[in-house]
């Protein structure tokens, strides 16, 4: 199913954190941008003149998972005229009650045009496009039913987007990019850092030069350090019940006041600050279920793991803003080599995809903080995914909230024992990241379809709603 390939020569630590909104990256954030990318073609093209409506054919996992990930709403409200880093997620359920009563769409925020979901938006539960589990199309029809243009893309993870039959991501930067250390797997990351006698930090430093300034890139990533704790501290304090009809209840709220009443309990019990990590990637997920803004590191589903350990260092390991910085451009750098050898898509590789990719890239980060070597940096990045390798995304009731929510929680325990792990040792172990990567695409091809983000195996089948 699978079959489809990117050319991802090169790419910056900017396109592994991107801002977008809840609950899924490759369900929610690449639909909505699939639909702004439409739009925008068909304004460029003077097309708009022409319309006198559109439809939207969501299929595979985008359909069988789509309710709840929001798929409709996203693909309606990015043709409305929104890219889902900057559209105003509280508006979102206004624009929806508008077009569902009055049964029209502002396109492209340009041109008011019919819109029934019913006849307008279809659901393809059984149909798949060849490349990829997760494709969308969009056509355009004048007032006699004619078609105007019809566009497919695939949401290939991590808000990624690729127009059907092109072979490059709307949100991929590395056209005519030319970094000064390029790599392509761990071992050649290791082979040039030991060649230059420098870290992977400063190799990636010396990267993203090729894409912006040394300032721009400090920015953007304090920016991303930034976004991640607000969404914490917003899920601390954001009370109630997630939306989509399992009635899970909020725990964080409840778990910081329990660890602000009992601080004392923390000199008895060395193992609270687990607690801490807890709370800080259910914070997250929590938001990230309820449709919040959060930073796709690399994806939402895995929203929680990489904030939660970057809030460790920073709580319990006196961080520093340099620090975090660091953080990020390494666990950037070990997710680019997830993205140009196997996927961060769960509907192509299953959940190892996903909380396993953040797991090693957080790994990889707070060991690099911590003063790990290179090689104990690679090692953590692989301890993190080998034991992850296998792990499926089987959501109940399609929603990004059991087990995903404490999925998460998990993952970023793992990566701070993974990196405990590698910094008690030298570096040296048998199995290499670029193996543990080739193992997890294997086994993400091997396995069963309706264990990747179909809500059709696992626990979504073996659960009973209530």
């Amino acid at each position: 199913m699978n079959n489809f390939k990117v050319d991802y020569s090169h790419l910056s630590v900017a396109d592994m954190f991107k801002i977008g909104v809840g609950p899924s990256s490759s369900h929610t954030v690449g639909p909505m941008l699939a639909g702004w990318m439409f739009g925008t073609y068909v304004i460029k093209e003077g097309l708009l003149s022409k319309t006198d409506y559109v439809q939207i054919d969501l299929y595979g996992s985008l359909a069988l998972t789509g309710k709840g990930h929001v798929t409709d709403v996203a693909s309606i409200v990015g043709v409305s005229g929104n890219r889902p880093d900057e559209v105003d997620s509280n508006k979102i359920p206004l624009l929806i009650d508008e077009m569902r009563s009055n049964k029209t769409i502002n396109f492209m925020n340009k041109k008011t045009i019919p819109f029934v979901e019913s006849t307008h938006l279809v659901w393809h539960f059984d149909e798949f496009l060849p490349a990829h589990p997760n494709g969308i199309r969009f056509t355009l029809f004048d007032s006699k039913g004619k078609m105007i243009v019809a566009k497919e893309y695939l949401s290939v993870g991590g808000g990624f987007v690729v127009e059907g039959g092109n072979t490059e991501a709307e949100n991929i930067t590395d056209h005519n990019i030319n970094p000064k250390y390029p790599y392509h797997s761990a071992k050649e990351l290791l082979k040039i850092c030991d060649k230059h006698k420098i870290s992977i930090v400063q190799l990636q430093k010396e990267n993203e030069l090729a894409w912006r300034s040394e300032k721009e890139t400090n920015e953007f990533l304090d920016y991303i350090c930034d976004t991640m704790f607000a969404c914490i501290d917003k899920g601390i304090k954001n009370t109630g019940v997630l939306p989509g009809g399992l009635g899970i209840k909020r725990r964080a709220p409840e778990l910081h006041d329990s660890l602000l009443k009992n601080s004392a309990i923390s000199h008895i019990d060395p193992l609270t600050v687990l607690d801490w990590v807890n709370l800080y990637a259910l914070a997250v997920n929590e938001e990230n279920a309820a449709c919040g803004k959060v930073v796709t590191a690399p994806t939402n589903g895995a929203a929680g793991v990489i904030p939660a350990v970057l809030k460790y260092y920073k709580v319990f390991c006196n961080g520093t803003k340099q620090g975090m910085r660091n953080f990020l451009l390494t666990a950037g750098s070990i997710g680019t080599l997830y993205k140009k050898r196997a996927s961060i898509s769960a509907a192509a590789v299953g959940c190892q995809g996903e909380v396993g990719v953040a797991c090693s890239m957080a790994a990889a980060g707070l060991t690099a903080v911590l003063g790990g070597t290179n090689m104990q940096i690679e090692n953590a990045a692989e301890i993190a995914m080998e034991h992850n390798l296998g792990l499926t995304c089987d959501p109940i009731g399609g929603l990004v909230q059991i087990p995903c929510i404490e999925r998460n929680t998990m993952g970023a325990v793992k990566a701070i024992n993974a990196t405990r792990l590698s910094l008690k040792s030298d570096g040296k172990h048998f199995v290499s990241l670029d193996d543990c990567i080739e193992t997890m695409r294997q086994t993400g091809a091997d396995m069963q379809d309706k264990y990747k983000e179909t809500s059709l195996g696992g626990l979504a089948v073996n659960t009973v709603e209530c």
